[in-house]
Parts: structure tokens; C-alpha cells; sequence
């Protein structure tokens, strides 16, 4: 290594996709064995900053210079060689294969028995188990990743990415699906890397998250680059502000609708899965916002999707409007009036490879079909530009493919999809991971405008402020059962994790 105090330096990097501008000469420098995070709203550049690095995308201007050299990086392999890793927002193992195989995808071990060669199964294993081992990590290496949970899923991304030895780590995002106990786990593990010389580069919307492990924060604002400070130098008001460009007074709207009369009544619901949700009661009022907190396995997801029809139940009751129903699949919640915005959107949300169109209308196709089934694409044209207008989503044309668009404005296009159904009870499981402040309050207003137009909203959230700032009322759920429902002048903090963690059967 040379003289250089960092140990990387992206100068006067651009990046132009057809129609928008998303890298305007942007410079980042990171020192060695220090965390320097990322902040911005969606669509400010961050993740396309760190695909240049990563070599998925080429600059098409500027330079990198690592550990004092200039260096081309055309592709991931590169990167990787180079000593640069990184863990992305959106998971994507191969699901049908084993942990030690995602592991070490792209470069097992192998062992030779005269002109042949074999991958070294036995060797594969012990180097997995040494590495979760190491790591505290609770997971078979030959458990499918089908079968594990999205923290640990995340928490094997990260293992892979530190198992490569590397000077530089990008996180893009990598307390999006991990518990409060995980995220204490993951700062240990970064403060031990940062001991061994490496350098963290840390993308996150959790502004407390920054003050607890970030030594630098760079923050970006419409693909250019707002500064650079020391975290100590910065209040969260500071960094808001420069985020956003603008003033914001406070981080949750004022509620001003009042609940009314109940227009969803769950009575007795259980799985059918002997270990998911079971004798779970409780209503839902028209102009509410019904927040449901827990910690992960809780079965909260569970429970709302079953309610939406998604999976069966053995037992128990719904009514709507004083009515009972029965939902066996979704096609039957739509008609009820019930939607649901799922909480992974990679997964269960996007299309990813139709354009923003086709995936706002995706779920009111009916109203869009004439005769002969002849689609009147105009009207899909304009009520998605009424709704690319009313979310403020960034993206260069409606014809985009919403693949292409940031996190956050994925998931303004998924709840712009089920607006269009028009529905009565909007369920929203985790509608704000991955947005940024300034985006969150944009969808946080829209969910005070529903409920003013007498919508009911039931928000899952693992954001405790979330939950405090937005929910008439917060139903918590432990280990399946509902422990308890507070109402917004008695929830504190304190209250919500003593039900999530402990239910009295």
C-alpha cells in the first residue's frame, strides 16, 4: 500500500442510463479500517456508486483508485481478486441449493483422483461449519436456503462476503432483515473486521444505525454527492435535511382521522400449520391504522396473509361490516376489498422484468379489458401517471422496467398497484424497509389520506418509532398468540417488547 491516507478513492465518477443522470461527477474516499457509510433517498446514486466499484456497471466517466493505484474493474470476479466484496439489498441465493454451496458458489474445492477432478464435498463442509462456527451462526451447511429465514439468509450473504478475505466490504443495506440481537451481532463482527484493517462502506436508511457504527458518512442527493463528515460532527436533524434538501419539522405526519365503525372483525383465526398463529381476535375500524409489532416469528406475516387468503386456516371467523366471509385465495380478498402489500418485494412483489406500467396494473387488469379481451393500454397509461405522480416515483419513463428503478421506488410502484383496486382494508406488511426518510413520509401521508376517505390499514413494522408515530392502536403478537393490544396513549417502547417477548399462556 502506499503513502495514501485511503485506502480507496472513486474520483469524478458519472453514470447515464437513457433518460436520467444517475452519477453527476461524484467523488467518495474511504480510509482503511474505518466505516464510512452511505446515506440518501432512493434514487440518489448509492447503489449505483457501489455496482461501479463492484464492476456490475461500467462509469462512463471518472476513476477508482485502490490502495494507491489506478485500477479498471470490468466485472464482480475482478472485484472480488481485487479484495472488494459485497452484500446486496436484495438477496438472491439459489434457493434449491445447499448453504455450503451458496457459500463457496463459483470457486469449491476440489480435489483430483488421476486425470479427474471432484469437488471436495467433505472439505466443502468442514470449511462451512468452521466459518458459521465462527460466526455464531445456528445453520446446518447442508440445510437448503429455501428452508431458512430472511435474516438467515442475510447473515450467510455476510458470511460469504467476509469468507473472501477482503480489504473493503460493501453493505448495502444489511440490517434490512435482521432482529435487534442479529444487528448487535453484525456491529461485533464489523468492529472485529474494522481491527483487521478492513474497510466497511455501509449503505443504510437507519440514521441510529449510523451513529452506533459509522466513523465518516458521506450523504447523496440526486446522484451527486451533498459532503462528507465525521459522525460525531452531525445531529440526525443535520443529516435529514441534507438528505432531503429541505426542512423537515417532524418524521410522522399528524394522524387526523378518527376511527370509526368496525369494518373488520377477526374472531378465533388458527393456522392451519400446527406451528404458526393460533386464537388470534381482535378488529379493525374504518379511518384506523391498526399496527401489529412482534418480534421475528412472531407469525405476524403469517397471520395477514392468511387473512388475505393466501394461506388456509383451520379454524376461526372473518367477518367485514358485521358479515362473515370466506377467503380461500386472494381472488376472493380482492373482492372483498382487502389488499396486501407483501413484505418482500423481490420475492412476492415485482415483476421484474415488466415495465412500470404492467406492474401498477398488474392487480385491476379487469378494468383496463374490453371486448375480445383487447387491453386499453391508454387508461393503463394514465392512472399510472396519476399514480407515478400522486407516490412521486423517479423513474425515467413509464415504460421503464421496474427492475431497473431503485428499492424504494419499487415499492411505491407495489402500493401504487393495489391503490388501483381501490380497496377498503390495505394491509401492509413492512411497507417501509428499505425507503429512506423523506420517502417514508410521503407514504406515511398517503396512509393518513386513506384512512381520512374511511379506509382501514393494518401495518406490520419492525420500526418501533413506526409503529409509535403511525398506529391508532398496536397489536403484538409472541410466538404466534396475540399478547396484547395498546392503544397510541398508552404504547411505549418499553410496553410493546414486553409483550413481544413474553406471552402469558
Amino acid at each position: 500500500m502506499t503513502n495514501s491516507e485511503f485506502i480507496l478513492e472513486m474520483r469524478n465518477i458519472s453514470k447515464e442510463f437513457p433518460g436520467v443522470k444517475a452519477l453527476d461527477n461524484v467523488t467518495l474516499k474511504v480510509r482503511p479500517a474505518t466505516v464510512h457509510a452511505i446515506m440518501g433517498e432512493n434514487g440518489a446514486g448509492k447503489s449505483t456508486l457501489m455496482k461501479c466499484l463492484f464492476g456490475i456497471y461500467q462509469p462512463d466517466a471518472g476513476e477508482i483508485i485502490l490502495d494507491g493505484r489506478k485500477v479498471d474493474i470490468r466485472n464482480s470476479k475482478e472485484a472480488l481478486d481485487l479484495g472488494i466484496s459485497m452484500i446486496h439489498q436484495e438477496l438472491l441465493p439459489v434457493r434449491q441449493r445447499s448453504v455450503m454451496e451458496n457459500l463457496w458458489l463459483g470457486r469449491f474445492p476440489k480435489k483430483r483422483y488421476g486425470i479427474f477432478e471432484f469437488v471436495d464435498e467433505a472439505k466443502m463442509y468442514r470449511d462451512t461449519q468452521e466459518i458459521l462456527s465462527k460466526f455464531n451462526i445456528d445453520v446446518k451447511p447442508t440445510e437448503l436456503m429455501k428452508n431458512l429465514s430472511a435474516s438467515k439468509i442475510q447473515f450467510i450473504e455476510i458470511t460469504k462476503a467476509v469468507s473472501y478475505n477482503a480489504k473493503i466490504i460493501i453493505m448495502d443495506e444489511p440490517t434490512s432483515s435482521l432482529t435487534e440481537n442479529e444487528v448487535v451481532q453484525l456491529f461485533d463482527l464489523i468492529g472485529k473486521l474494522k481491527k483487521q484493517g478492513v474497510a466497511i462502506i455501509y449503505i443504510s436508511h437507519r440514521i441510529d444505525e449510523i451513529f452506533k457504527i459509522a466513523d465518516e458518512l458521506t450523504i447523496m442527493r440526486d446522484g451527486k454527492v451533498v459532503g462528507t463528515w465525521a459522525t460525531h460532527e452531525l445531529t440526525e436533524d443535520m443529516i435529514i435535511s441534507k438528505m432531503v434538501g429541505r426542512e423537515m419539522t417532524s418524521r410522522f405526519p399528524k394522524r387526523e382521522a378518527t376511527p370509526g365503525e368496525v369494518i373488520l372483525r377477526v374472531e378465533n383465526l388458527t393456522s392451519a400449520n400446527p406451528a404458526s398463529f393460533r386464537n388470534v381476535s381482535f378488529e379493525l375500524r374504518k379511518g384506523e391504522i391498526l399496527g401489529i409489532g412482534g418480534l421475528v416469528g412472531s407469525q405476524r406475516t403469517e397471520l395477514v396473509e392468511s387473512i388475505f387468503g393466501l394461506r388456509p386456516i383451520a379454524s376461526g371467523k372473518i367477518f367485514l361490516n358485521g358479515k362473515e366471509v370466506v377467503i380461500r385465495s386472494p381472488i376472493d380478498a380482492k373482492k372483498h376489498g382487502i389488499a396486501l402489500l407483501t413484505e418482500e418485494r423481490r420475492s412476492t412483489g415485482i415483476f421484474p422484468d415488466l415495465n412500470i406500467i404492467e406492474n401498477t396494473t398488474m392487480a385491476s387488469l379487469t378494468n383496463y379489458t374490453g371486448r375480445f379481451m383487447w387491453i386499453n393500454d391508454r387508461k393503463r397509461r394514465k392512472d399510472t401517471e396519476s399514480m407515478v405522480n400522486l407516490l412521486r416515483i423517479k423513474t425515467p419513463t413509464l415504460r421503464s422496467l421496474i427492475k431497473n428503478l431503485s428499492g424504494g421506488n419499487q415499492q411505491k410502484v407495489l402500493l401504487a398497484r393495489w391503490l388501483l383496486t381501490s380497496p377498503e382494508i390495505l394491509i401492509l406488511d413492512e411497507p417501509t424497509r428499505g425507503i429512506d426518510v423523506g420517502a417514508k413520509y410521503e407514504i406515511y401521508t398517503i396512509m393518513n389520506e386513506l384512512t381520512k376517505q374511511g379506509k382501514g390499514i393494518i401495518m406490520i413494522s419492525s420500526e418501533m418509532p413506526e409503529l409509535l408515530g403511525m398506529a391508532d392502536r398496536i397489536m403484538v403478537m409472541c410466538e404466534g398468540y396475540l399478547s396484547g393490544i395498546l392503544d397510541r396513549n398508552e404504547a411505549t417502547e418499553e410496553k410493546i417488547m414486553r409483550l413481544a417477548s413474553k406471552y402469558a399462556k
